[in-house]
């Protein structure tokens, strides 16, 4: 039988599902994607309901592998990338979650921030995990679901349930379930649940008591690159499963940026600008300290995050709660419409504020209406916000690490929008680059996969794969981009401290 040709890339998102077959060059061979249902049972609350999200995991890998023609011996391995944070917790006995997944954008763990926070303040845990107290991680969004779902949390003592972020849950569907599922995580995604110590790259005992959560509920901690399980289901059975990286830390390494000091912002759902540090490096300056990747048995790798809840999820918002656009492709032709944003500026704290200012009782903001805005302004102020927010993250991580970085590596789908990305080169007042292979998320996750399997021979490999489509150079007088910046730093100050109380919890079933 001939070797492989091919690897795979399962990349779940916030807002849909992807498989992406890929060549070794990283070309794609073929793909599928399906969105799922975004659940807001009231202001603040996001949640998706796993099973759909599983389903349509099985959905996309079928569709791919039909349209391929290819046979299932052809992939050598498949990784796998997801939206981190968003926490499931399901009954080991029969793969059911035990309500919707708390995405990672909900807020509902406001209060019990606010009350952690209160002696020892909101960095009271960076030292061990890099992480402010924030409603954005898992700790907390476990510590909801086992306290509000009747039962959890005896169930959980009992050893009935189990927790993971979205890779967990299929990882464990996708190599059997109740019978043969691998319940594992890898360290990127561990580092996000604000459970695990940096340093010793396992689950925190002090941690786990602070929040009462029962060490038999985890996964177990791996690395990001090594072979979990085979697929039980689907066009894929007998296929391993060989790598598991958050979404963002896959695409630093689709953007092969593997040297300390390099850096890629990703353009997605939200923003997220990462950049490789080598070593664990505490934040001064609002950012976190995460995991970047680690291979194997290899030394772990470190990275500064400055993470955005807010950013494409805007236009899908202008899309379907306004119907400004029918379609998220039209905000950029309705913004090239008007030459200016005509005053008017617009702070996404749909979900508080994260990177640097970590203001979870934030809320939306536009400012600077007057009767000559019109809804081509409201568009440009929407996709400037972006680029607004990422300058934020930037000047705090150079601030953080010393050194200004001469240019800025970006991918996802908002990089496909040139007036965005024009406008992100001006107010950086530096190089914005554009990679040939956008979807870099999927591409980080199918070389953890190749690296684990042989597929790839090393980082030389992969890094022999990296191309420059486009690059944007700044062409905004100084003058004029400090006008804007000024008046952008007034809106975001406007957005502090709207939220009172929280809202009453209730809890929300997932539907079959």
């Amino acid at each position: 039988m001939p070797q492989p040709a091919y690897i795979g890339a399962l990349d779940q998102g916030t807002t849909s599902t992807r498989f992406l077959i890929l060549d070794r060059a990283g070309h794609i061979i073929a793909s599928a994607q399906q969105e799922h249902e975004q659940i807001y049972p009231q202001p603040g609350w996001v949640e998706h309901n796993p099973m759909e999200i599983l389903q349509r995991t099985h959905a996309v890998i079928d569709q791919a592998f039909a349209h391929s023609q290819l046979p299932v011996h052809a992939v050598a391995a498949v990784g796998i990338t997801n939206q981190r944070e968003t926490t499931v917790v399901w009954n080991r006995h029969t793969g059911a979650p035990i309500a919707n997944a708390i995405v990672w954008q909900d807020t509902r763990t406001a209060e019990a921030v606010a009350r952690y926070a209160a002696t020892e303040g909101q960095d009271r845990l960076r030292a061990k995990t890099g992480l402010p107290l924030s409603t954005y991680f898992s700790a907390l969004k476990l510590q909801w679901l086992l306290q509000h779902v009747s039962g959890a949390q005896a169930a959980a003592e009992r050893g009935d349930l189990l927790f993971g972020n979205i890779d967990s849950f299929l990882l464990w569907h996708l190599t059997g379930g109740p019978a043969t599922g691998i319940h594992a995580t890898d360290v990127t995604n561990a580092s996000r649940t604000q459970l695990m110590h940096l340093h010793t790259l396992d689950w925190d005992s002090d941690l786990l008591a602070l929040f009462g959560i029962p060490r038999a509920i985890l996964p177990e901690i791996r690395s990001s690159s090594e072979v979990y399980g085979t697929f039980a289901t689907t066009a894929l059975k007998g296929v391993p499963i060989a790598g598991i990286l958050g979404d963002q830390q896959a695409a630093l390494v689709g953007q092969t940026c593997f040297h300390p000091g390099e850096a890629k912002n990703t353009y997605g759902t939200g923003c997220f600008l990462l950049m490789n540090t080598g070593e664990a490096r505490v934040s001064r300056h609002g950012l976190l300290t995460t995991l970047a990747y680690r291979f194997g048995r290899q030394p772990a790798c470190y990275a500064l995050e400055g993470s955005i809840a807010i950013t494409g999820a805007l236009v899908q918002w202008m899309r379907d709660n306004l119907g400004i656009v029918e379609r998220s492709d039209q905000i950029e032709s309705l913004a090239a419409s008007v030459p200016d944003n005509g005053g008017v500026y617009f702070v996404p704290a749909f979900s508080g504020l994260y990177a640097p200012y970590w203001k979870d009782s934030a809320r939306g903001v536009i400012a600077g209406l007057t009767r000559f805005t019109t809804k081509a302004h409201l568009a440009r102020a929407v996709l400037e916000a972006t680029a607004f927010q990422t300058r934020d993250v930037l000047i705090a991580m150079e601030q953080d690490a010393g050194s200004a970085l001469p240019q800025l590596r970006t991918d996802g789908g908002m990089t496909g929008n040139d007036l965005l990305m024009q406008f992100q080169a001006d107010i950086l007042q530096r190089e914005v680059l554009r990679p040939a292979m956008r979807e870099t998320t999927a591409l980080g996750a199918a070389y953890a996969a190749g690296l684990a399997t042989g597929f790839y021979s090393g980082l030389d490999e992969l890094r022999a794969n990296s191309s420059i489509e486009k690059i944007w150079t700044p062409t905004m007088s100084p003058a004029r981009r400090d006008e804007l910046c000024r008046h952008w730093k007034k809106a975001v100050e406007r957005s502090f401290d709207w939220l009172d109380d929280p809202p009453q919890d209730r809890v929300t079933a997932p539907q079959s």
